[in-house]
């Protein structure tokens, strides 16, 4: 059954294919506190509410399990992600309305929201993650419905989401410190098909929540490869690490304008070669010239031109590496590689801050690291230590 929410018309393209757009948790959660509060002050059943998401998107959206009673009305609406593979997707979102002798309106988590146990999120330690724009489109369209209707009483919402906690345990609210649920979130109330900007805000979150609970120098992997590689290999807090995905720049200017002291990257080859270059962003349809500038610096170590060619004709970086190897020059290779490396990653953060990388390859294990490794590992550990003893005072 296909339920129309004016969202027919936006879609992104992403591989040559529609991506449809969807709408938020914090949507959801507007949609039916709204719905419940007409309900509440009407005295009336609807099946379908209208939401204006801050995008400027007008939603319509289906009510579902309705509850009335005197004084308090219950209901839901089915997150829609659209074609973003959404882990929040299909939950069904309620919110309660009641009526209070508390003046304004009152905004409660329920069972299957999170809550806030560290310091470093948008909202404050013990609070439901509820996030603002959510709280404020909840907050316009209760004060509304209430005026339209000449209610001068209070309104006291709860949210909750009774699929929530099992949800959650998929999310990144564990490793930032949510507890019990999934987050209700959402700026502009609409989602978009793999946006690049809510993948890079789910970094400054997971980072800025490290800052804001005392890490000064962080341990960041772009991905899974990375993750695994300091677990199984290196004697760091595997449990700390923070994924950059392909977004190293991002993650640099985002450590900068909040006073990071360092940042340890552990990358696959396969990535950070192109840092090498310059490369910030190192998915493949930015730039793929990973085989172009292992040649490049491979003939700056002395490879034969006929080596070079056979480098520039290999499609993955184990291949280029099998051939450096062969000709004996993997050590100088990688030395050449990680001082580019190190210098780019310096000028993007512009001297601001202690940086270094390891890189390895799923074939060819260790392959090099640039300066200040030793120095960055050590700072890392201290740093757990003292906040493992901080927790334990």
């Amino acid at each position: 059954m296909v339920h129309k929410t004016g969202l027919e018309g936006f879609y992104s393209i992403k591989n040559n294919q529609k991506m449809r757009f969807g709408y938020t948790t914090g949507s959801c959660a507007a949609g039916a506190a709204k719905a419940a509060a007409r309900m509440l002050l009407e005295e009336r059943r609807i099946t379908k509410e209208t939401l204006l998401t801050p995008k400027g998107i007008l939603l319509t959206l289906d009510i579902l399990h309705i509850t009335q009673e005197e004084n308090m009305v219950s209901c839901a609406v089915r997150k829609d992600a659209g074609d973003d593979p959404d882990i929040t997707d299909q939950l069904e979102i309620f919110a309660k309305v009641e009526k209070s002798v508390q003046p304004g309106i009152q905004i409660q988590g329920g069972p299957g929201v999170g809550i806030v146990t560290k310091k470093g999120l948008e909202q404050p330690v013990g609070s439901p993650a509820i996030n603002k724009v959510p709280r404020r489109m909840i907050t316009e369209e209760l004060e509304t419905i209430a005026r339209e209707n000449h209610y001068e009483g209070g309104l006291c919402v709860t949210i909750s989401v009774p699929e929530g906690a099992e949800a959650a345990k998929r999310t990144f609210n564990p490793r930032l410190g949510i507890t019990g649920g999934i987050s209700i979130l959402g700026t502009s109330g609409i989602v978009e098909p793999m946006s690049e900007s809510a993948l890079i805000k789910s970094i400054e979150v997971e980072m800025r929540q490290k800052v804001e609970n005392g890490a000064e120098y962080l341990l960041v992997t772009p991905g899974n490869y990375g993750a695994a590689y300091v677990q199984e290999h290196m004697n760091l807090p595997f449990e700390d690490n923070m994924k950059c995905s392909n977004y190293v720049g991002e993650t640099l200017d985002m450590a900068v304008d909040m006073g990071v002291k360092g940042i340890l990257f552990i990358s696959h080859i396969g990535k950070f070669v192109k840092v090498a270059a310059g490369i910030m962003n190192t998915h493949s349809r930015s730039a793929d010239a990973r085989a172009e500038i292992l040649a490049a610096n491979a003939i700056r170590a002395g490879i034969s031109l006929d080596a070079a060619r056979e480098i520039l004709d290999t499609v993955t970086t184990d291949e280029a590496l099998t051939i450096i190897k062969r000709e004996g020059l993997l050590d100088v290779v990688m030395k050449e590689l990680t001082q580019k490396i190190l210098f780019y990653l310096n000028h993007r953060a512009y001297d601001r801050m202690l940086l270094g990388a390891v890189l390895f390859s799923n074939q060819h294990g260790y392959l090099g690291e640039t300066e200040h490794v030793k120095t960055l590992e050590e700072l890392i550990n201290k740093q757990k230590q003292m906040q493992t003893k901080e927790e334990q005072l």
